[in-house]
C-alpha cells in the first residue's frame, strides 16, 4: 500500500483513480444525494436519513469503481484521505476544474 505524507500528494492519485466519466458522475451524484439526506435528516429530526446518505454517497461511488474504474476503492485503504478527496473532486466539478 503506498503511502501519502499529505492530502496533496494524495489528491492527484485520488483522481487518477477516477478518470472514467461515469465513475465521476456517479461519484458526484452520490456526493449530492449524500448531501440532500443530510439535509432531510436535520430537517425531519430522524437519524435514519443519516445511514440513507452514507450508503447513498458510497454506495454510488463504489459502483464506479468496481463497474467502470475496475479498481478498489480507496476508502478502503485510505479512508480520511479518500473521504476529503470526494468532497474535493465534488468541489472541482462544481468548479469547472474536474470535467464530468
Amino acid at each position: 500500500m503506498r503511502r501519502f505524507s499529505s492530502f496533496a500528494e494524495f489528491y492527484p492519485h485520488y483522481l487518477d483513480e477516477h478518470r472514467h466519466p461515469a465513475s465521476r458522475r456517479l461519484h458526484f451524484a452520490g456526493s449530492l444525494g449524500a448531501l440532500v439526506l443530510v439535509a432531510v435528516a436535520v430537517l425531519t429530526r430522524e437519524g435514519w436519513w443519516l445511514a440513507a446518505a452514507v450508503a447513498c454517497g458510497y454506495g454510488l461511488a463504489w459502483i464506479g469503481h468496481f463497474a467502470f474504474e475496475k479498481n478498489q476503492p480507496a476508502t478502503f485503504r485510505h479512508p480520511l484521505y479518500s473521504f476529503m478527496g470526494d468532497w474535493r473532486m465534488f468541489a472541482d466539478i462544481l468548479r469547472g476544474r474536474v470535467r464530468l
